[in-house]
């Protein structure tokens, strides 16, 4: 049973940082590629990060460029999303997901297991 959760979503004011936290089954989160996706109200769900199994290849959408940072710990099957100068757009759901394969993604259709979200909403 592969699980898949995050955490430390919240009310920020733009400007401000947010730490997003993400919980995988070792065996599958610590071997595969790991993304986050967001989706506000009225929109299709968007890419954001993803990482490949060892932290060797690095993705971003070119909105979170600069201001958010993807890593990951192994030894504790844990991803992260830092995000920095954070702006009302950034407003959304956010999903951790795991890939099918070792090497990351920017396509929701690559990824095999969702967590629930955690809703992350920057006041201006």
């Amino acid at each position: 049973q592969v699980q898949v959760a995050e955490s430390g979503g919240g009310l920020v004011q733009a400007g401000n940082s947010l730490r997003l936290s993400c919980a995988a089954s070792k065996r599958t989160g610590t071997n595969n590629g790991m993304g986050w996706f967001r989706q506000a109200p009225g929109k299709e769900r968007e890419f954001v990060a993803s990482i490949s199994w060892n932290g060797g290849n690095i993705y971003y959408h070119d909105s979170v460029k600069g201001r958010f940072t993807i890593s990951r710990d192994n030894t504790k099957g844990m991803v992260y999303l830092q995000m920095n100068s954070l702006e009302p757009e950034d407003t959304a759901v956010y999903f951790c997901a795991v890939s099918r394969l070792a090497a990351a993604a920017t396509t929701p259709e690559t990824y095999r297991y969702w967590g629930q979200g955690t809703q992350v909403t920057v006041s201006s």
